[in-house]
C-alpha cells in the first residue's frame, strides 16, 4: 500500500555508477575529497550549496560552543551502554543522541521555532518586536510554559558560552532580526516571568545559524552534529577507563526506595 504521493520520486543529494561518486553536482573523489572542510561539506549536503567564508564561521562557532558540556543525561546514557556492550559503539551513540530532546541539546530547535514564531507574529501585526516578545511571553506565562532558549540551572548570571556567541555576531555582522528578537524575548523575560532567564547557548545557536542563513527545518542538525563529536570523545574515554558502571552504582545509592516492603502489609 502507498502513502501519499510516490510517483517520480527523486533524490539531489547522491548518486554513483561504475566509475563516479557525484554529491550534489560535484565529483566526490577529484573535486570534493581533501579539498574541501566538513563544515563546507556539511552545508553543501544539506544546502546543495558551499556556504560563503561567514557562514562557515558561524557554524563551526555554533558547533565548538555546543558539542561538549560535561556529564549530561545523554553522554551518562551512551557511556553506560558502551560500558555494558564494550563492541556496540553504534549502539552507545545511538543512546546518546536518542536522549537529545527538548531539555537538552535539542532545546535548539525549540529556540529556534519559538524565535521565528515571535518575527513572524511581530510582522504580520505591525507591531514592533518589543511588544510582540512582551505579548508571547504573557501567553506562555498564561500557559505556565517555559520560555525557549533563555535560562540555565548552571549558568544562572549568564550563559558565557550564549555571551560568546552573540558577541561574536556582531563583531562579524551576522546579527539580524533574529538575534534582535531573540535579544528582545530576553529583555522582557525576567519582569514578566518574575525570575533570571539569560540567554542561553539553544537561544543563541538557532538565531545565529538563522541570520547566516540555515533553514529552521535542519536546525535540530547542528546540535546533533556537534553532539556526536563529544560523544566521540566519551566513548573513547569510556573504553580506556570506563566509568559506566560506577556512573550506574552511584545512581542505585542516590536513589531511594518508597514502594511497598516485601510481602506487603498484613490486615
Amino acid at each position: 500500500m502507498r502513502i501519499g504521493k510516490q510517483d517520480g520520486a527523486f533524490t539531489a543529494i547522491a548518486t554513483s555508477d561504475a566509475d563516479s561518486i557525484t554529491i550534489r553536482g560535484h565529483d566526490l573523489c577529484s573535486e570534493l575529497i581533501g579539498k574541501i572542510d566538513f563544515t563546507d561539506y556539511f552545508w553543501l549536503l544539506t544546502l546543495g550549496e558551499k556556504p560563503t567564508e561567514l557562514q562557515r564561521d558561524v557554524t563551526n562557532a555554533c558547533l565548538v560552543a555546543i558539542a561538549e558540556h560535561g556529564l549530561v543525561p545523554s553522554v551518562q546514557a551512551a557511556r553506560m551502554t558502551l560500558a555494558a556492550g564494550p563492541d556496540a559503539w553504534q549502539g552507545a551513540m545511538s543512546a546518546g543522541l536518542l536522549g537529545m530532546g527538548s531539555v537538552v541539546a535539542g532545546s535548539s530547535e525549540q529556540a529556534g521555532r519559538y524565535i521565528v514564531e515571535v518575527l513572524e507574529a511581530s510582522r504580520k501585526s505591525g507591531s514592533d518586536l518589543d511588544k510582540a516578545a512582551r505579548d508571547s511571553l504573557e501567553e506562555l506565562k498564561s500557559r505556565k510554559q517555559k520560555v525557549p532558549g533563555l535560562g540555565h540551572p548552571q549558568h544562572s548570571a549568564g550563559d558565557p558560552r550564549a555571551n560568546v556567541l552573540l558577541e561574536f555576531a556582531d563583531k562579524r555582522g551576522v546579527s539580524g532580526d533574529n538575534i534582535a528578537c531573540l535579544r528582545a524575548i530576553a529583555k522582557h523575560a525576567p519582569e514578566i516571568m518574575n525570575r533570571p532567564l539569560p540567554i542561553n547557548v539553544s537561544g543563541a545557536i538557532p538565531a545565529l545559524m538563522l541570520d547566516a542563513g540555515w533553514p529552521m527545518e535542519a536546525m535540530k542538525g547542528v546540535p546533533l552534529l556537534a553532539r556526536t563529536a563529544g560523544l566521540v570523545a566519551h566513548l573513547f574515554e569510556e573504553s580506556q577507563r570506563s566509568i559506566g558502571f560506577i556512573m550506574s552504582h552511584k545512581a542505585d545509592l542516590a536513589i531511594g526506595y518508597d514502594g511497598k516492603p516485601a510481602g506487603g502489609s498484613k490486615e
